[in-house]
C-alpha cells in the first residue's frame, strides 16, 4: 500500500509539472496525507515531504480544483469560523452539559469570559466546542480547572477556528486571514498564558502564530502540573488498565509524549500499558491534515482500524486519546470492527473527571 501511494505521488507531481490544469478527481491520493509529519521525523536528511504535499494542495485550491467536501469544510470556516458551518452563536453552547457526549451528568458549567481578563486563556477548539462526543472532553478540563482554583477563560462565541487544518488543506490565504483576526483578539485578552483541548489547535498556536508573549500549553501539560503542584487531586479510584495513544500532532510534531503519561500514572488504581508502537512510533490515527473531511483511497485498510487491533492486544479495557480527532476516529473503528465489547475510547481527561469527580 505504502509503495503504491509512493508511485501515485511521483506520478501526481510529475503531471502538475507538465499539465497545468490536473484533474483532481484522478489524484484521489493528494488527500491521503494526514500531515502527521513521520516523513518529516524519520527523514534522515531533514528534507519536509508533507510540505511539498501542503503545496500541491495549495495550488489545486488556487484553481477551486478541490474535493467538495474539503470546499465545505474551508467555507464553513470562512462563513461560520467552523469546518462544520454551525452556526457561530452555538460555539459556546459546550458548557450547558446535558447532552449525550457529557458522560458526567453534572450540567451548566459557569465559564468567564476572557475578555474581562484572566491569566489563562482556554481556547476551546471547533471540534471540542461543537461535537457532542468531544464536548465531554471539554466540559472535563473546565471542572478540573476550576477546582484547581485556575484564573481562566474563553473566547466564547468570538472564538473562531485556529486555521491549522486550513492550512494543512492549502488554503493559505484562509489561514493568513485567520492568523491576524485570531492573532489580534488573543493579545487583546491579555492572558499569559493559553492551554488548547487539541493538538492540531496546540500546534498552529505555539509554531506558527507568532505568539511570542504568551505561553501555548496542550492541557495535558498543564493538567500534568497542576497534579504536581497539588492543585488538583483525585477521589476515586479508576481500576482499569489502560494503553495511551500518542497524537501526531502532541507527539511527533511537539514531541509531548511525558506530560499525558504522568497524568494517567496519578490516577489512582489505573494500570497503564504500552502499545509496541508508541511515542514516536505512535500509527496516526488518519485525522489529521484535513481527513476529517475527506474520504481516503483506502478504506477498507485505515490506520484507525490497526491502530485499535494494537490497542486491544495488550490487554487495556480502555484506549486513552488527549486528541479529539483521535476520539472521533479511533473509537469509530472500535466499534466497526466489533471491539466495543472489549475495549472502550476515551479521553484523558474523562479519565481525570472520574478519578476527582463528585458523586
Amino acid at each position: 500500500m505504502a509503495r503504491k501511494t509512493t508511485l501515485n505521488m511521483r506520478s501526481l507531481i510529475y503531471q502538475m509539472l507538465v499539465e497545468p490544469e490536473l484533474d483532481v478527481e484522478k489524484h484521489p491520493e493528494l488527500w491521503d496525507c494526514t500531515s502527521c509529519f513521520t516523513c518529516v521525523e524519520r527523514c534522515p536528511k531533514d528534507v519536509r515531504p508533507a510540505e511539498l504535499i501542503i503545496g500541491l494542495r495549495g495550488e489545486l485550491v488556487e484553481g477551486g480544483r478541490i474535493p467538495e467536501t474539503i470546499g465545505a469544510a474551508l467555507m464553513g470556516v470562512f462563513r461560520q469560523g467552523n469546518p462544520t458551518g454551525m452556526a457561530r452563536e452555538d460555539r459556546a453552547a459546550w458548557a450547558d452539559g446535558g447532552d449525550p457526549g457529557d458522560r458526567s451528568g453534572r450540567g451548566r458549567i459557569e465559564v468567564k469570559a476572557a475578555q474581562e481578563g484572566c491569566e489563562v486563556l482556554f481556547f476551546v477548539g471547533c471540534t471540542p466546542a461543537y461535537d457532542l462526543r468531544a464536548q465531554s472532553s471539554t466540559r472535563a478540563l473546565a471542572r478540573a480547572l476550576k477546582a484547581a482554583g485556575v484564573d481562566f477563560g474563553t473566547l466564547g462565541t468570538d472564538e473562531s477556528c485556529c486555521g491549522n487544518e486550513v492550512r494543512r488543506m492549502g488554503e493559505v490565504g484562509l489561514f493568513e486571514m485567520l492568523v491576524e483576526e485570531n492573532g489580534e483578539l488573543i493579545r487583546s485578552v491579555g492572558a499569559s498564558r493559553m492551554v488548547t483541548i487539541s493538538p492540531h489547535c496546540f500546534n498552529t498556536f505555539k509554531n506558527e502564530y507568532g505568539l511570542d508573549e504568551m505561553e501555548v500549553l496542550h492541557y495535558t501539560q498543564l493538567v500534568a502540573e497542576l497534579i504536581e503542584q497539588g492543585r488538583l487531586k483525585f477521589s476515586k479510584e479508576v481500576n482499569k488498565t489502560v494503553t495511551y495513544h500518542d497524537p501526531c500532532f502532541l507527539g511527533k510534531q511537539n514531541h509531548v509524549y511525558d506530560e499525558p503519561r504522568a497524568i494517567l500514572k496519578a490516577i489512582p488504581g489505573l494500570k497503564l500499558v504500552e502499545m509496541d508502537r508508541s511515542r514516536e512510533r505512535s500509527l496516526c490515527c488518519e485525522g489529521g491534515g484535513g481527513r476529517m473531511w475527506a474520504e481516503g483511497t483506502n478504506l477498507e485498510e485505515r490506520l484507525a482500524f490497526q491502530r485499535v487491533h494494537e490497542a486491544a492486544e495488550t490487554g487495556a479495557e480502555i484506549l486513552a486519546v488527549a486528541c479529539p480527532f483521535c476520539l472521533l476516529t479511533l473509537e469509530d473503528a472500535v466499534k466497526v470492527q466489533g471491539l466495543d465489547s472489549r475495549l472502550q475510547v476515551m479521553d484523558v481527561m474523562e479519565l481525570v473527571d472520574l478519578a476527582s469527580g463528585e458523586e
